[in-house]
């Protein structure tokens, strides 16, 4: 299904090309471009009664097979669990902001809103972030 998703992506680059003023980041308009591909198919799978699928994909702990599973970190793993209990929106806001290390601005052009209401909503996201992770912690320690 991923597979889809991407192919789908580069079809509208392509289609879309000329769209590209080249006033911005390009990665920006791709991500633009993904997020509504996405937005797209969520929409097409929740009349279709598939939502597991995305709600699974959110959850997904992605490890490279050839890693070492006692080699991670355990505060990684909290990590990664405590992403997994956030809602899908902040931990895309997350995944952008850190991972993928766009900007505020950058990250206010791909949602549609402004720079100051990302600034609060990754504010409030990484707040959620440390909760689930102190709670994780305590049940870690137990």
């Amino acid at each position: 299904m991923s597979e889809d998703l991407v192919q789908m992506l580069f079809e509208r680059i392509l289609k879309y090309r000329t769209n590209f003023r080249g006033d911005g980041k390009f990665t920006v308009w791709m991500y633009s471009i993904a997020r509504n591909i996405l937005i797209d198919h969520y929409k097409q799978t929740k009349k279709q009664g598939f939502m597991k699928e995305l709600e699974v994909a959110g959850n997904i702990e992605i490890v490279d097979e050839d890693y070492n599973q006692e080699a991670i970190d355990e505060r990684h793993q909290l990590l990664i669990k405590a992403m997994a209990k956030l809602e899908s929106d902040k931990r895309e806001l997350l995944t952008l902001s850190r991972y993928q290390g766009l900007k505020y601005k950058e990250i206010a052009e791909i949602m549609q809103t402004t720079e100051g209401a990302i600034r609060i909503k990754i504010f409030r996201a990484l707040n959620d972030l440390r909760m689930h992770y102190l709670k994780l912690e305590k049940i870690e320690a137990q």
